[in-house]
């Protein structure tokens, strides 16, 4: 086998879905790769997936399995493409046979950031009106809100950032809820008008990270990916993806986590809660960075002992009811 370090003449191709952050994400790992690899020739491909096509529809009544990754791993297993590159927080925890995560970059801020219409300007999310009419079609985000803030309305938001923020300006919504990271990355950084305090709502597990995805058995490939990869990144991102693998929940239920490296040790986070934010359980495990798996399960043994997984349970039978 021809290793792809080596080669002046291989091609390798990009799998990347056509949205504007996607796009952005993807071509940043490319100028990466590029440096460190400047005789090889890396091509960007685009795919929609099923998740850029539905867009009049509720994330979680979709149903999440690979709803913004299938189409490239089919792509890369009908070796279409050779990687794909995806917000870590869309890739499913138990990937397709054949197909693994190579490399995790370097995360920018994983925060929620507070978006507000000009008139609350002067508000921050704890002091903004009762009635406040507040976007966002994440659940995890919506649980945990509705946990601290009863007296909002919330409002199911989608499409791609740029009509998200037009239905806010043109008074639709007083308030969205989005990742701090794709603002910053997509130039829009300016837009934050707060950042979520992690007391009030973590994060989604791998938010402000990218996963690269390649084929099991492509060695020389992984090999290379793996210079870009962020080593404190890659652990508090693993212990985040193992605890959510553990728990059986999906990128669409209200799973939250926080993640910190001091010294080696990494400090998790977590939190489960019911959709109308009655139900929440938290708690936290700190450990050896190296054993970052085995600290998600043993977060996820905890939760699921403090009652985790019948509010899971619960909020799969709504979803599956429709409701």
């Amino acid at each position: 086998m021809t290793s792809v370090v080596s080669s002046a003449t291989r091609t390798i191709r990009i799998g990347s879905r056509k949205s504007q952050l996607a796009l952005v994400q993807t071509y940043w790992v490319r100028e990466q790769l590029q440096k460190s690899f400047p005789d090889i020739n890396f091509e960007v491909h685009t795919m929609s997936t099923q998740g850029d096509k539905i867009l009049d529809v509720a994330l979680a009544k979709i149903g999440d399995k690979g709803l913004f990754t299938k189409e490239l791993e089919l792509g890369m297993i009908n070796k279409e493409i050779d990687f794909a590159v995806h917000s870590l927080k869309d890739l499913p925890t138990n990937l397709p046979e054949g197909l693994t995560l190579a490399a995790i970059t370097e995360r920018e801020n994983p925060a929620d950031a507070l978006v507000v219409h000009e008139k609350y300007k002067d508000k921050q999310i704890d002091t903004l009106p009762e009635g406040a009419v507040i976007g966002t079609s994440s659940l995890r985000r919506l649980a945990q809100l509705r946990n601290r803030f009863p007296h909002f309305t919330f409002k199911d938001v989608r499409g791609n950032l740029n009509t998200r923020l037009a239905k806010l300006d043109a008074g639709e919504y007083d308030a969205l809820i989005l990742a701090a990271a794709g603002l910053q990355r997509l130039g829009m950084g300016d837009r934050v008008h707060q950042v979520i305090p992690k007391e009030i709502s973590l994060h989604a597990v791998g938010q402000g990270a990218l996963g690269i995805e390649c084929r099991a058995d492509d060695q020389d490939l992984i090999s290379l990916l793996k210079a870009i990869e962020h080593p404190q990144t890659r652990d508090r991102c693993l212990a985040e993806r193992a605890f959510l693998r553990d728990l059986e929940g999906g990128c669409q239920v209200p799973i939250g986590v926080n993640t910190e490296i001091v010294d080696g040790n990494l400090t998790l986070t977590g939190v489960v809660a019911s959709v109308d934010g009655q139900q929440l359980v938290k708690d936290t495990v700190t450990g050896a960075a190296s054993n970052a798996e085995a600290l998600g399960t043993e977060l996820a043994n905890r939760l699921r002992e403090q009652g985790a997984q019948e509010i899971l349970e619960q909020i799969f039978t709504e979803i599956q009811r429709g409701s």
